[in-house]
């Protein structure tokens, strides 16, 4: 099972955080202890080690889970991407499924940075619950992960349009309460061209 994911930057400030497991403690706490972890490793060495000092933050307080957790990550730029794990997760799987949130991230944001997580933390939330739902993989198909929030932005966009009479888009959808309003734009353009002219 998947237990966090954390996006953070070279500095420890993160920029995503997702728990599937509960907290026992403080998440900033447990933010600085994995990336004190990561941050102390040096490059050549490989992306997954056992963190069994993270287990008093994320396992239940009655002690009957005796899973070790290991934490499997990633660097790119100035950004690590990791994943808390418990064994029965491969971590090269985790590692594929890194770069597939990383390549699902960019193709909406074009060359994602830290700047676009920032901004548009619904979005990245978004693309990442469309991977992973409840410390579970759901998708791995980078196609199938962009066209599922294409859908969601033109549905979250149709129905800004449809509830905003005012809206720029016009709705257009047959019964939407705008039907049969007319944009500002539309009117002031209208004017101008001289349609609707008496």
């Amino acid at each position: 099972m998947i237990h966090a994911v954390l996006i953070f930057n070279t500095s420890g400030v993160p920029r995503l955080t997702k728990f599937y497991s509960p907290i026992a403690h403080s998440a900033q706490k447990l933010v600085e202890r994995i990336f004190a972890l990561v941050s102390s490793r040096q490059p050549g060495l490989c992306n997954f080690l056992d963190a069994p000092e993270l287990e008093t933050f994320l396992k239940p307080k009655d002690g009957t889970d005796d899973e070790k957790l290991r934490v499997v990550y990633r660097n790119y730029a100035t950004l690590y991407f990791v994943f808390v794990v418990d064994h029965a997760e491969s971590e090269l799987g985790i590692l594929d499924l890194i770069q597939v949130f990383v390549e699902s991230l960019d193709s909406a944001f074009e060359n994602v940075c830290e700047l676009d997580l920032v901004f548009n933390f619904d979005e990245a939330h978004h693309i990442l619950a469309e991977i992973i739902q409840g410390g579970l993989v759901l998708e791995t198909n980078v196609t199938e992960i962009d066209r599922a929030v294409q859908e969601a932005a033109r549905a979250r966009k149709e129905s800004f349009a449809s509830a905003n009479p005012l809206s720029l888009g016009g709705g257009g959808a047959v019964g939407s309460r705008s039907a049969g309003l007319q944009s500002p734009l539309g009117w002031l353009a209208g004017r101008l061209t001289g349609v609707g002219a008496r």
